[in-house]
């Protein structure tokens, strides 16, 4: 996987190729200030909640108010709220490349959907994949050119109410799409396993008639959504490498292609020139979320949010106490 194959996967290069088959969004500029804040790690207080101030707890020997706040960005805020509005109040957010759905978990209604830029800023400073987006970006890219000039860019998306069991991976090789996969394999889905054939045959029109030989390379990865009415609709697009889950494929499988034809079904499929179809079958496979290994106990969330004014409280003081009693171990 090259430098450019992953710059060329950039939402702002791909959306204006592909504008009327994908969901309406808005693109702006991230400022530098607004970037050093995310990467900020700092304790983690969202720019734009309209908290109280936190009051030490009555009784308590610390008199004064602690005060915590956040910078603002009020010419930022101003866009992204004009932004949110166009796109009907309600938004899904991402970076140039990737989406916070690592940390779903920390909003406050466990969702990926923002209303506001505070709900955009907790769940960006609370992602691992948004911080790889902002700081390694080609890290697993094997040519040695240099990094591709990046302007970093706030996508915003039209919120739609999107079914897991509908989304499906689709991975191209050498312009020949090769693979699809079911999006959320961890669940299974009785659907997609008796309309396998159908969702298969309408994604590979899909791609014939709106995908190939239009991306700006051979070999790349992207994501659709197929609703209620069998339209299918492009999500995303992701580099053809390690960087981008393979899903129920292997990456050694899908360079390769060793193993693609699993069984008779996958090598009829193959000889047709029609794709490997893969889905969760059973019950049986059925697998925890791969998110929940990003989750916190949740007196971590208490005190990231600032849900608990007690409970930051609480953690200051032993903060406060700790580093006193280490500076007077040291005398």
């Amino acid at each position: 996987m090259k430098k450019e194959q992953v710059a060329h996967c950039r939402f702002s290069v791909w959306y204006p190729l592909f504008r009327t088959v994908t969901i309406r969004s808005v693109i702006l500029p991230l400022p530098d200030n607004v970037k050093e804040y995310l990467l900020d790690d700092g304790t983690l207080v969202v720019s734009g909640r309209e908290d109280p101030p936190i009051h030490a707890q009555e009784g308590s020997d610390d008199a004064e108010e602690i005060q915590v706040s956040a910078p603002e960005f009020p010419e930022f805020t101003a866009k992204v709220e004009e932004a949110i509005s166009s796109l009907g109040g309600s938004v899904f957010p991402k970076l140039n490349w990737s989406a916070p759905r690592d940390a779903y978990w920390i909003a406050m209604n466990s969702s990926l959907k923002c209303k506001a830029l505070s709900d955009i800023f907790l769940l960006f400073k609370s992602s691992d994949f948004i911080t790889r987006d902002l700081t390694q970006p080609f890290i697993h890219c094997t040519d040695d050119s240099p990094d591709p000039s990046l302007d970093y860019e706030l996508v915003l998306r039209k919120w739609c109410e999107l079914i897991p069991g509908a989304e499906f991976r689709c991975f191209v090789k050498e312009n020949k799409l090769i693979g699809i996969s079911q999006r959320d394999y961890t669940q299974y889905y009785d659907h997609i396993s008796t309309q396998c054939e159908e969702i298969c045959r309408s994604i590979q029109e899909f791609f014939k008639k709106h995908i190939q030989y239009k991306f700006l390379d051979e070999d790349f990865v992207f994501d659709v959504y197929r609703d209620s009415r069998g339209k299918i609709w492009l999500i995303d697009f992701n580099p053809f490498g390690e960087v981008t889950d393979s899903l129920l494929f292997t990456w050694d499988e899908l360079i390769s292609g060793r193993n693609l034809k699993g069984d008779q079904s996958e090598e009829e499929a193959t000889e047709q020139d029609y794709p490997v179809f893969r889905c969760t079958n059973s019950q049986v496979t059925v697998q925890p979320s791969p998110y929940l290994s990003y989750r916190l106990p949740k007196d971590f969330v208490d005190l990231s949010t600032g849900e608990d004014v007690h409970k930051l409280i609480d953690f200051l003081k032993l903060v406060r106490s700790t580093e006193k009693n280490s500076h007077l171990s040291s005398l």
